[in-house]
């Protein structure tokens, strides 16, 4: 069985950043190091963990401002794709940002993945950058509900 968590442990975090390097930043020849940003402490981490306790899923929550908030960073195994462990990180995510009187959230989608968070209801708002010279991402948005 799947959860959801913060990593807790040093080598949590160091597979935490593996996971990111492995699938977002390896297959663009992308150099160790660049799938962390200098900010990393002031942002909420969640990690999806099988039963093994092998760390297979992460994605990153930023505060824009009092009323926005930002997902980045995610990313999924590839042999655990497919099986709603982004929509489970995604949905945690959501749960964290409406605890926290957030009402919207945005994020900057890869175009392939356009399908999958326009399926959790977020809108599709522009294209945006254009990663590495050759990955178009695309602005999307979605209105969430907070908790009082």
């Amino acid at each position: 069985m799947m959860h959801i968590r913060s990593p807790k442990t040093e080598a949590e975090w160091e597979a935490y950043f593996a996971l990111r390097f492995l699938v977002l930043r390896a297959p663009w020849g992308q150099p160790q190091g660049s799938e962390r940003s200098a900010d990393e402490a002031q942002h909420q981490h969640l990690a999806a963990f099988d039963e093994n306790q092998q760390l297979i899923g992460v994605g990153r929550l930023d505060a824009i401002d009092a009323k926005r908030a930002q997902i980045r960073f995610m990313a999924v195994l590839p042999e655990y794709q497919k099986n709603g462990i982004g929509r489970q990180l995604i949905e945690a995510l959501e749960t964290k940002a409406a605890a926290q009187k957030h009402t919207e959230i945005v994020l900057h989608a890869r175009e392939i993945a356009l399908p999958f968070y326009e399926k959790l209801g977020y809108q599709l708002l522009e294209k945006s950058h254009l990663l590495f010279g050759e990955i178009q991402h695309y602005l999307m948005q979605k209105t969430v509900l907070t908790h009082d």
